[in-house]
């Protein structure tokens, strides 16, 4: 799951949670709305901490790297 997947989710819980009639769609909808918000925002951290450990020290430690050589 990733960034997209996660936003997927978010849009979801969104319209669950804010977009339906209480009386109509009963209090369980929106307790699921709010539950694949919060789903959404911890696979979206998730996915951005996984993306920043992978990558390491980034674009700027390579450039350091590059000035040393030369």
């Amino acid at each position: 799951m990733g960034i997209g997947i996660g936003t997927i989710v978010i849009a979801d819980g969104a319209v669950l949670a804010w977009g339906l009639d209480a009386s109509t769609a009963g209090p369980n909808a929106q307790m699921i709305g709010y539950g694949l918000l919060a789903l959404g925002a911890v696979v979206i951290l998730v996915s951005l901490v996984f993306w920043s450990s992978w990558a390491g020290r980034g674009y700027f430690a390579h450039a350091e790297r590059l000035r040393r050589r030369w």
